[in-house]
């Protein structure tokens, strides 16, 4: 079985179950016979499984129709995020070879399909309902207007279903392949463990071209047959609204939402709310402070659950449902999960401590699309080397400390300190610039950038500013620019962040 038949016997089995895009009502029928139709437009366009659909859209139900479509053909979703700039799409539509792009009407115009620059694209499809003349530039309307027929759905448990592109630890961005097998078998486990039914309502404020709210919310709710209220974007107030509206069940977030739901002030005396309806409160794609954690419990009622999981893998551990959640701790591996911390050497280390974090089982991914020596520098044996570094306690409760890649984890998005280096560098006055995530109690972590003056050069900090503003999406771009003499190395030479970090520590304060 592969996703997409799972997906439809739940479309089936809860046909005139509900999901709510902010006020629209659609039902599970509904969902899926739309989904068909625009599959059946994308064979009538050409496409065949495996061929790769680029999707840069904001959080629409367009979005879901297509990759519904996609799972349904066999043809290879590529989620991107609605903020980058064109010079990052313009990798990713390279790089991935994508047949079509769809997009808003602001990026169609630069992508032209079978140009230089982009000869394996066919056909951009847009929101907007005014394409002109070009023939391969089409409305996303006019795939709702064919047939919906029967079908059979193709794909085997090891073809790719889904591309996300991770940010580049050496400036490169890597697509990381995740089989029909790899999205199933996470989310039968999250089912399990997490006591996933048919009578839970899910609120979904998430982002749709992150895994997290692609994959763990939206499938594993179809998945279920939850009543699923989708809203375009979080608001805290709101988010407190429709809880109470709709009796909901289920939330996932990250950590910045938590922060700022507490900043709503007794959600349920001051405005009236009735939130008794949550069950589970689930945090996840950066740590959940421990502060956060007490104080979340202490007003809303419920200990937060958080996991652990990353693009490569999914989900890999989490909190129990029933049991101790601990404080700090992203949980237990899931089942079929195997986890080892290892030390420099690749040597299993004791309970207690700190190494890199491998994993193994089905829900790891196949490797880095076109990327081979990547791909097996990341493995060894069957273990994925994580990158990330952590132990585990005697109670088999996994605690992460750091991340051995240097990545920062800002409002739930992974910044890569290399690439805004990389673009930073490529001002004549910078002679080397490093780039730190700081403690901040709102996204969790806040990007600063610290540069280098080249000899008899002067740095504007508005030209680094203009500069990452061109050419970075809005939550990579430094919150505050430094610039220092010389960057604190250590003897083999490397750049001691820890130092900036320490001496920039309160920097926005």
């Amino acid at each position: 079985m592969n996703l997409a038949d799972r997906i439809k016997l739940s479309c089936e089995k809860y046909a005139d179950q509900q999901l709510i895009y902010n006020e629209e009502i659609i039902t599970y029928a509904q969902l899926w016979d739309t989904a068909a139709k625009v599959r059946h437009a994308l064979q009538d366009l050409g496409i065949k499984p495996g061929d790769r659909i680029a999707i840069q859209l904001p959080k629409c139900m367009e979005f879901l129709y297509v990759h519904l479509a996609n799972l349904q053909l066999g043809s290879i979703s590529i989620p991107l995020n609605p903020t980058y700039t064109q010079e990052e799409i313009a990798y990713f539509l390279a790089d991935s070879g994508a047949r079509i792009f769809i997009t808003d009407s602001s990026n169609a115009s630069f992508a032209r399909p079978q140009s230089t620059a982009f000869p394996d694209l066919q056909y951009v499809i847009t929101l907007d309902k005014n394409q002109g003349t070009n023939q391969n530039v089409i409305s996303f309307q006019s795939l709702l207007n064919g047939k919906s027929s029967k079908a059979v759905y193709p794909a085997n448990p090891e073809d790719t279903a889904l591309i996300i592109y991770t940010s580049g630890t050496t400036g490169r961005s890597k697509g990381a392949m995740l089989s029909n097998e790899n999205l199933l078998t996470n989310i039968e486990s999250l089912h399990v463990i997490w006591g996933h039914s048919d009578q839970d309502v899910l609120l979904h404020v998430l982002p749709i071209f992150h895994v997290h709210g692609l994959l763990f919310a939206f499938h594993g709710a179809l998945h279920a047959g939850m009543k699923i209220i989708i809203r375009s974007k979080f608001d805290p107030i709101d988010t407190c609204n429709c809880i109470h509206k709709y009796r909901c069940t289920i939330f996932m977030g990250v950590p910045t939402m938590y922060h700022r739901l507490l900043q709503v002030e007794k959600p349920r005396q001051d405005l009236g709310l009735n939130l008794t309806s949550m069950r589970l409160w689930i945090s996840g794609s950066a740590p959940l402070a421990a502060a956060i954690f007490a104080q979340f419990r202490q007003t809303f009622g419920h200990p937060v659950l958080e996991r652990y999981g990353m693009s490569e893998t999914g989900i890999n551990t989490s909190n129990p449902l029933y049991g101790v959640r601990k404080p700090g701790s992203v949980g237990l591996p899931l089942p079929g999960v195997s986890m080892m911390i290892v030390d420099l050497k690749d040597d299993e280390v004791q309970a207690g401590q700190i190494g890199e974090v491998w994993v193994k089982g089905k829900n790891v991914f196949q490797g880095y699309w076109q990327m081979p020596e990547k791909t097996n520098e990341s493995f060894k044996s069957s273990w994925f080397k994580t990158g990330d570094l952590g132990y585990q306690d005697e109670d088999g409760y996994l605690f992460l400390i750091g991340r051995s890649k240097d990545l920062i984890i800002s409002g739930g998005m992974n910044v890569y300190a290399k690439e805004i280096e990389t673009v930073i560098e490529t001002l004549s006055a910078v002679e080397e610039a490093a780039v730190i995530g700081i403690p901040d109690d709102d996204l969790g972590e806040r990007v600063i950038a610290v540069v280098v003056e080249k000899s008899g050069q002067v740095i504007n900090i508005a030209d680094i500013a203009a500069l990452c503003q061109a050419r970075l999406a809005g939550y990579k771009r430094p919150k505050a620019i430094h610039v220092i003499e010389l960057l604190p190395r250590n003897s083999m030479g490397k750049v001691m962040k820890n130092k900036l970090r320490g001496l920039y520590q309160d920097s926005l304060d």
